[in-house]
């Protein structure tokens, strides 16, 4: 192309008459200009460009890469014979027959590989027509990405932008607002919407899928956003809409420099390891390079399987899986003698309501005095931090199982005024996923074709997902001095009944119709509400806008413990009445609640 556009220069200069003096200037001229041109596209990386996707930064560098030739070529020229026989016009016709020869194929080339045709209109039979849902950038991209396939017949996009209406993208419509689908999809038979909107909140998620149910029309989305950079996905990676999608929240930005530097290359122990919260949260842990993973795990399988797959995914992690219970105190002691961590995470609780609310001792020998277990032994063996986990139930409990965890709540604060090792605690609600949890409830029921069984109509619950729930306990941990109690701002509750219509309708079938949803009536030690805080306890705010701090003053230190010694006696002999009996001394909100108290007993707070 350069040849050419050296001779076409000449050509046009001499009115396509070329003389001979000027056919004996250009073969002169031509190795200089091969040459110095030549190495102008090879340093602009013209040759390595890949035409199918080329695009206006390949044309903008097709572009410079002439003009600097031209400057090239005739500063070389000028220095060998002062560019004698050169036309001086020819240096203005060279770089503009580059241009047009360098960029004509590329994009021709790109033409016929998206669309397999140059003038010829598409045809739309036997593909399956599309409404793509959002006309930004990622609609435009999935757009050039689904025509590129030829399995698609793009009919229009919807955006609720004022600006975009009546406008067109690669040719294709904006035909209106979001709210518009179910006209659009009878007008132009609509086979499928596409929502491409992966910056969506899960409130904007929620709508744009309710529009599509009122519409009738089978929907599909594209990868969420941070799936996008990270690189796990590509824009035409079309998925379910997942209910995560519609009930998870905003993801919270965390300070991963912070969490990297408080991690990294620090003994880490996670307690409860191969559990839904545990399990995740050394996922998170191994990738910031910790020093050593402790696993402690009291299932065999779980272990065995969190173990395999951290061994795969981090070959080079120093990883120990200790198969034992943390209520065992000399196995508690041997790994924290052993493996010296400077970091604890307690993940490990028992934590299903109804089960536990007729298994008291169960529930204080494993959530409570267990955690004291490991209490105990952080502060012995000097660690740097230690992190509990809670949950949204210990705030004004109506059961067993949130109650024992307020306990160990009182139990890490007060042992925080007590040590050197920080006790920081993180208050969460319900995980998507979980195990145990109501969604997989949900889903088996809805696989073996209903009834779907809700307890009550009005029950609403928070929700956050497993990798949230995970980054935020990291995040307390480099972020607290100690004390604390850290409260995710989980927005809005959500109805469970909504969770049960969603999950149905995400499974292809119709509420009410194809499966039924059954009222139970509460279960024992349930609520219609959970809450995040007690009323007494001051609500902070943090350097990150959707975690809080509740702080609030720890009981007397030897109230605590006599109470917690009367705990064991009651364990050592299974007196489970005798423990309904220290859980209401420690927190009266249980005995209020389950109707063994009218009135709430305050305990005398220890000056801080």
């Amino acid at each position: 192309m350069v040849v050419l556009a050296w001779g076409l220069a000449y050509l046009t200069r001499f009115n396509f008459s070329l003389p001979s003096s000027a056919l004996e200037s250009w073969l002169h001229t031509l190795p200089v200009v091969v040459l110095a041109q030549g190495a102008v596209l090879w340093l602009f990386g013209l040759y390595r460009g890949v035409w199918r996707f080329a695009s206006v930064a390949d044309f903008w560098n097709i572009l410079r890469a002439s003009i600097l030739g031209i400057l090239s070529i005739s500063l070389i020229l000028f220095i060998f014979n002062r560019m004698e026989g050169v036309p001086r016009s020819v240096a203005l016709f060279y770089p503009i027959y580059l241009v047009i020869l360098l960029g004509t194929p590329r994009l021709t080339y790109r033409v016929w590989k998206e669309h397999g045709f140059l003038l010829a209109p598409v045809s739309a039979n036997g593909l399956q027509r599309v409404l793509i849902i959002g006309a930004g950038r990622a609609g435009e991209m999935l757009c050039r990405d689904l025509r590129r396939e030829r399995e698609y017949h793009i009919v229009g996009f919807l955006d609720d932008s004022p600006k975009l209406r009546g406008g067109k993208l690669h040719g294709i419509p904006v035909l209106g607002a979001i709210s518009d689908l179910p006209q659009m999809v009878s007008d132009h038979e609509v086979d499928v919407a596409i929502i491409a909107i992966p910056s969506a909140s899960n409130a904007q998620m929620r709508r744009i899928v309710e529009v599509c149910e009122q519409a009738g029309v089978p929907f599909r989305t594209v990868p969420r956003f941070q799936d996008l950079v990270s690189g796990k996905a590509s824009i035409s990676d079309l998925r379910e809409v997942a209910l995560e999608d519609l009930l998870g929240r905003d993801p919270v930005h965390l300070d991963w420099t912070a969490i990297h530097k408080g991690l990294s290359g620090k003994s880490v122990l996670v307690t409860g390891g191969g559990g839904s919260i545990g399990s995740e949260l050394c996922r998170q842990i191994a990738r910031v390079g910790p020093s050593a993973l402790i696993v402690f795990e009291n299932n065999e399988f779980n272990l065995y399987k969190i173990e395999q797959e951290l061994r795969q995914k981090f070959p080079n992690l120093p990883l120990h899986a200790c198969l034992s219970d943390i209520r065992d105190l000399p196995a508690v002691i041997t790994a924290f003698k052993t493996f010296s961590p400077q970091v604890v995470f307690h993940a490990a609780a028992y934590k299903h309501v109804p089960i536990l609310e007729e298994r008291t001792r169960e529930a204080v020998r494993n959530n409570v005095l267990g955690s004291k277990v490991v209490m105990d032994m952080a502060d012995r063996f000097g660690c740097e931090a230690f992190v509990m986990i809670s949950t949204d139930k210990a705030v004004n409990p109506a059961n067993v199982m949130g109650a024992t965890k307020r306990v160990a709540e009182i139990y890490c604060q007060a042992m925080n005024l007590r040590s050197k090792t920080r006790y920081i605690t993180v208050r969460f609600g319900n995980v998507l996923g979980s195990n145990g949890s109501v969604v997989q409830l949900f889903q088996k029921q809805i696989k073996a074709g209903g009834p779907v069984t809700v307890t009550h109509p009005e029950i609403t619950r928070y929700f956050m997902t497993i990798p949230e729930a995970s980054r935020l306990i990291m995040q307390a941990a480099v972020m607290g001095e100690g004390g604390e109690i850290f409260v995710l701002d989980m927005g809005e509750p959500v109805r469970i009944t909504y969770l049960a219509e969603q999950m149905i309708r995400l499974s292809g079938k119709t509420p009410g119709e194809d499966i039924k949803i059954v009222y139970t009536g509460l279960r024992p030690g349930e609520k219609l509400y959970e809450e995040l805080f007690y009323a007494r306890e001051d609500h902070i705010s943090t350097q990150h806008e959707k975690i809080l701090l509740a702080r609030s003053c720890p009981v007397d230190w030897e109230h605590l413990v006599a109470q917690l010694q009367g705990m064991e006696e009651a364990v050592a002999v299974y007196d489970e009445n005798k423990l309904l009996e220290f859980l209401d001394n420690l927190v009266p909100e249980l005995a209020v609640q389950q109707g063994r108290k009218k009135n709430v007993v305050k305990l005398e707070l220890a000056s801080a």
